[in-house]
């Protein structure tokens, strides 16, 4: 498929019906400003991506999903559901929910005595 999960999560928050600006996407996925449009560069230049001036206030930049990029989404997603139950049926035991709870616990940053 040629995609990172960094930018298979790119593609998904772009997946929408009208074009986002880039600070929201930003925030969805936990990026500052900069670090996002990084990412989107290889995206753009590839044809996936697609950035353009906001009619209503110009100092906003729209990004929304090629056809391109639409389709190659579609077909990563099923990858990606296949990859995410093989790691799931490999948890031993352990639920799913409950382990990703456990790693967003861990994630949190701990209180300072």
């Amino acid at each position: 498929m040629g995609l990172t999960s960094g930018q298979f999560s790119l593609l998904n928050a772009l997946n929408r019906p009208e074009p986002p600006a880039i600070g929201p996407v930003a925030q969805l996925l936990a990026m500052d400003r900069t670090t996002l449009t990084a990412a989107l560069k290889p995206l753009e230049r590839d044809g996936l991506v697609a950035i353009a001036v906001d009619s209503t206030d110009r100092r906003n930049r729209l990004l929304r999903l090629t056809e391109k990029g639409q389709n190659v989404l579609a077909s990563a997603v099923p990858i990606w559901r296949d990859t995410h139950a093989t790691l799931e049926a490999g948890l031993l035991g352990l639920e799913p929910d409950d382990l990703r709870g456990a790693l967003k616990t861990l994630s949190q940053p701990s209180p300072r005595p």
